[in-house]
């Protein structure tokens, strides 16, 4: 019996459609998580990522044991009273930060040592610390099994043996979570691009039996075609009653080509890191409101948007903002970002219910790198 219920509702070629029960709220299906990695949605109030149309948040473990400390955290009443976020939150392990220290770290099978990016501090993240931070600290809806993110590229060998650590640490990290009945826990697939690793990795996972499975490893360097084709592989393994999250991707084509492959949970922090750089996303693709074509163009990013950002501002003013480095550019195109992203999983569970998502799918296609007027 799983912590939260899941329920497919609608199935259209391998895209879905689900909900996915939890205390905090109903989260439907596929859904983007925005990422708050200090307790913040960068650029945005809990009130304004809320109104965008998110209903899962994600933060870091990483970053909050290093600042303000996870002890500080559960003192204060725990990660959603901390950051005045009353809906579900998913934490990640650390895995992946620690992973992209490279020198700083010194991987064993009892977990990893690492230096702290911000001091220099030592730190030991073992898969029972990193249970203990995201279920008992913190006191996140989901947790993630610690796991080693695979680099690419990578030889299969090497591949196997992190692949196989991870499976190690994903009972520990089960075994240390326990029984919960208001929190959940994810297995994280690896195996680089390697199909009988993901499908080893994904084996092993469901006997040891989690809440839902991620797929981890990708948007590391691979490419988009790689990245397909190891989802490909990989959801053929996956139990179809169980959440599916494809972890740290990605970029909007991203996500409809893994919704096309059966993906249900998806969090990247580019929304937000967008648009701190003068950068709005749209069907046709990235807009670059640095760009001098704007510079008198009094139209709105897109005037059939509920988003006040997307609305009510001009792409003049947007280009004055940006231009200026003021911070309310950030804040209007991050929220921009973050209601665009919102809207295309809405019309993509559209779509699917509607039993038209190749449809949907194609005229995507067709829009991409097409001129966005």
């Amino acid at each position: 019996m799983t912590s939260f219920p899941f329920k497919l509702l609608a199935v259209d070629g391998g895209a879905r459609t689900g909900v996915l029960k939890t205390p905090r709220g109903d989260i439907a299906t596929p859904a983007f998580m925005p990422v708050g990695t200090a307790a913040t949605v960068k650029a945005l109030y809990p009130e304004q990522v809320r109104d965008a149309g998110a209903q899962i948040i994600l933060g870091n473990t990483y970053h909050l044991m290093l600042r303000p400390g996870a002890e500080r955290v559960k003192r204060l009443g725990g990660l959603h009273a901390f950051m005045r976020w009353d809906g579900p939150i998913l934490t990640d392990s650390g895995g992946f930060q620690v992973w992209s220290l490279s020198g700083l770290r010194k991987l064993e099978e009892d977990g990893v040592t690492f230096k702290s990016h911000l001091d220099g501090s030592s730190h030991h993240l073992t898969p029972e610390r990193s249970i203990e931070i995201q279920a008992d600290l913190l006191g996140a809806d989901i947790s993630m099994q610690l796991d080693e993110c695979t680099p690419f590229p990578c030889e299969r060998d090497a591949a196997a043996r992190s692949m196989e650590l991870s499976l190690r640490w994903a009972q520990r990290s089960r075994d240390a979570f326990g029984e919960r009945k208001t929190q959940a826990i994810f297995g994280i697939v690896q195996g680089s691009v390697y199909d009988d690793l993901r499908r080893d990795s994904a084996e092993g996972l469901k006997r040891i039996g989690f809440d839902g499975y991620a797929v981890g490893g990708l948007a590391v360097g691979e490419g988009f075609e790689m990245m397909c084709k190891v989802l490909d592989a990989t959801t053929l393994f996956l139990p179809s009653d169980r959440p599916r999250y494809l972890m740290g991707v990605g970029k909007p084509v991203d996500l409809v080509e893994a919704v096309a492959r059966g993906i249900d949970m998806f969090d990247c922090v580019l929304p937000t890191r967008s648009g701190r750089h003068g950068q709005a996303w749209s069907d046709y693709g990235p807009v670059n409101l640095k760009n001098a074509r704007f510079a008198e163009d009094p139209r709105p990013l897109d005037e059939s948007s509920d988003c006040p950002a997307s609305r009510d501002y001009s792409r003049a003013y947007l280009h004055h903002l940006v231009k200026a480095n003021e911070y309310l550019g950030s804040m209007l195109l991050s929220w921009h970002n973050t209601a665009y992203f919102q809207s295309l999983m809405a019309r993509m569970r559209a779509a699917i219910d509607d039993n038209r998502f190749e449809t949907f799918r194609k005229d995507f296609h067709d829009k991409l790198g097409q001129p966005f007027d």
